[in-house]
């Protein structure tokens, strides 16, 4: 029983990173092939509403100001292809726990852009603020940790057709003349 338990806990952990992937697709998509977020101000457009709320950590300030802020189209490429490329990657099966890096260093910089509950607050609104970006940090986390990529991905199905191949006629140390 216990690898039925494996299998069954590889799918809902399969399922997951699809559902995390599709949503990082839809992301991607509409920055990518749009050009309203990277090229018509869109992406600025946030930066600065994290500044004027006040919703960026005091020390992020500095940083969306004197950095994003004048490299704001290369950034925005970055955020749409990036996007992108995670949700290919974990839809797919393919390299996730590079794009599970990737996407909890993303998750990271936007919770500490857009999450500041602000100086006085109780510490429990800090968790509360950040529910946002903070529950799919902790979904990357877990698919940079686990194995993810064992169930209902292209890596697993590659890996069982080579298995179901069997070894070649000439044997593995002999190669073809």
């Amino acid at each position: 029983m216990r690898g039925a338990t494996v299998d069954r806990n590889a799918r809902a952990l399969a399922g997951l990173r699809i559902a995390v992937g599709v949503l990082f697709l839809f992301f991607g998509e509409y920055k990518v092939f749009g050009t309203r977020f990277v090229f018509g101000g869109g992406f600025e457009h946030w930066i600065n509403r994290f500044l004027s709320d006040q919703a960026a950590y005091p020390f992020m300030v500095p940083v969306l100001h004197d950095f994003v802020l004048p490299w704001a189209t290369p950034i925005a490429l970055l955020v749409a292809y990036g996007e992108l490329a995670i949700g290919l990657s974990l839809t797919l099966g393919v390299l996730t726990r590079v794009a599970s890096g990737c996407g909890l260093i993303y998750m990271s910089a936007l919770l500490l852009s857009s999450d500041y509950p602000g100086a006085h607050v109780a510490p429990w609104q800090y968790l509360g603020a950040a529910l946002d970006h903070l529950v799919l940090a902790l979904c990357f986390a877990t698919f940079a940790a686990g194995d993810p990529d064992r169930a209902l991905s292209l890596r697993a199905h590659l890996a069982h057709r080579v298995s179901a191949a069997g070894p070649t006629a000439a044997g593995p140390d002999q190669s073809a003349a």
